[in-house]
C-alpha cells in the first residue's frame, strides 16, 4: 500500500458539488472541526485529533486543493464547502478551530452560517482580510509567489521553514521533527498544483462591519514567537467580538499546536470545557 493509497483509507469523503472533500472523523461528542493551515492538511493537527476523540467528535477536514481533497474547478468559498461538509454529516453547532488559513475559513463559516457555529478558536490569523504590514512579511509574500510560478518545489520548501521559525530564529532553533512533517505536507499539496493555475477561491469581502456581530466565545492561541502580524490580526478579531480572549505559549512560533502540543491542547481543552 502507498503512502497516499494508507492515508486515504484513514479518511472519508464528502461528494460537493465539485469532487470529492476529504475529512477525518473520530471520536463521540460535541463537535470539534479542526481548520488546518494552507499549504498543509489536516495532519497538522495529528497532536491534537486523539487527544481531543476521547472526548469529542473531531472533524477534520482537507481544504479544498489540500491534502487528499479535490482541486477547485469553479468559484467556491472556503465558508460553503465547511457548510456543506457539516450539513452532510447533520452537525452543528460545532466549535471550529483554525490555524492561520484555517482560523479564515473559521470565521468565514462563523459569518456566513452562524447557526453552524457554537465558539471560534484562532491562531495565527483572524478573518479573511488578511492584514500584513511588516516589511518582510510583505516580502516574503513576493518571493513565495515567485518560486510557486516557477514551479521551485523544494526552494518553496525552504523558504517556507523559515516562516515556521518565526522571525526571531532560525529553522536550526526548531524541533526538526516539526520541519520534516510540516515539509511532507506542504509537497503534497504543492504537488496537486500546476504553476500558475487558476485560484478560483472567491473571498467573502471585508468582513470586519460583521465580526462584532459574531456572538460566540472567542478565543485566540498566539505562539509567543510568531509573526507581529499574525499576532496582531488574532488579536484584532479577539477585540472586536463581543466575548474573546486570547493566551499565548512561550517558546512557539506560526505552529504552537505541533511546537508545543501538550500546552496547546490543555488550552484548547479548558476553553472547550467552559463553553
Amino acid at each position: 500500500m502507498t503512502a497516499a493509497s494508507e492515508l486515504a483509507s484513514e479518511l472519508s469523503f464528502f461528494a460537493s458539488a465539485d469532487g470529492d472533500l476529504a475529512y477525518r472523523d473520530v471520536g463521540t461528542g460535541d463537535p470539534v472541526v479542526l481548520l488546518h493551515s494552507g499549504f498543509a492538511d489536516h495532519r497538522v493537527f495529528d497532536d491534537q485529533i486523539p487527544a481531543l476523540a476521547r472526548d469529542f467528535r473531531v472533524i477534520a477536514p482537507d481544504i479544498r486543493g489540500h491534502g487528499l481533497s479535490a482541486n477547485a474547478s469553479k468559484p467556491f468559498r472556503w465558508a460553503d464547502d465547511l457548510a456543506g461538509l457539516l450539513h452532510h454529516l447533520d452537525l452543528g453547532p460545532a466549535v471550529l478551530v483554525g490555524l492561520c488559513m484555517g482560523a479564515a475559513v473559521a470565521t468565514d463559516t462563523a459569518l456566513e452560517h452562524p447557526e453552524l457555529v457554537r465558539a471560534i478558536v484562532v491562531s495565527g490569523a483572524g478573518t479573511s482580510a488578511f492584514e500584513y504590514k511588516d516589511a518582510r512579511l510583505l516580502e516574503r509574500q513576493s518571493e513565495i509567489g515567485q518560486l510557486l510560478n516557477a514551479g521551485d518545489i523544494a526552494g518553496w520548501l525552504d523558504f517556507f521553514a523559515q516562516g515556521v521559525a518565526g522571525p526571531h530564529r532560525t529553522v536550526d532553533d526548531v524541533d526538526p521533527s516539526v520541519i520534516r512533517r510540516l515539509r511532507e505536507l506542504t509537497s503534497h499539496t504543492i504537488s496537486k498544483h500546476t504553476p500558475g493555475e487558476k485560484d478560483w477561491h472567491v473571498p467573502l469581502g471585508d468582513p470586519w462591519p460583521r465580526v462584532p456581530k459574531l456572538d460566540v466565545p472567542v478565543l485566540a492561541i498566539h505562539g509567543a514567537l510568531d509573526w507581529p502580524d499574525s499576532i496582531a490580526m488574532a488579536n484584532r478579531f479577539t477585540d472586536t467580538v463581543p466575548n474573546g480572549r486570547s493566551t499565548t505559549i512561550e517558546d512557539a512560533a506560526h505552529y504552537p499546536n505541533m511546537e508545543k502540543p501538550e500546552r496547546f491542547n490543555e488550552i484548547l481543552r479548558e476553553f472547550l470545557g467552559s463553553l
